[in-house]
């Protein structure tokens, strides 16, 4: 768990630097290209628009969704810019998560006039 809070630090302190310097209001894929290049600086291993494959109910399905960038094979991160974040947005993240099994996400709202407002944890079968 210390190094799951540990990593989810540097990719929360990687997004509020980038939030301070570029502003909100920008595409998706800015801050995404710009967010996986600066943690690819401090070192982690990043993935971009992510195609996971999984199975249910005897079904396999690949390219059922995409996820934005997966950090250290652990931490998934969904890249929003919008005015708020809704509700599905969290849910969608743990769906991810679920479909996975990896036990956090970040949800980064760049859409924010303030990026800590815009910043939501979401944790799968995990006590905080």
């Amino acid at each position: 768990m210390t190094d799951l809070n540990h990593l989810t630090g540097e990719i929360v302190d990687a997004a509020v630097k980038l939030h301070q310097g570029l502003g909100p209001g920008l595409l998706e894929s800015v801050y995404e290209l710009v967010l996986a290049r600066d943690l690819e600086r401090r070192c982690l291993r990043v993935g971009r628009q992510i195609n996971p494959a999984f199975d249910y109910d005897g079904m396999h399905f690949e390219n059922a969704f995409r996820i934005d960038l997966l950090v250290e094979q652990s931490v998934v991160i969904e890249i929003k810019s919008v005015e708020t974040i809704s509700p599905v947005h969290t849910k969608q993240v743990l769906t991810y998560l679920r479909l996975m099994d990896l036990r956090v996400g970040l949800l980064l709202n760049f859409g924010a006039p303030v990026m800590k407002d815009g910043i939501r944890r979401v944790v799968n079968n995990m006590s905080e």
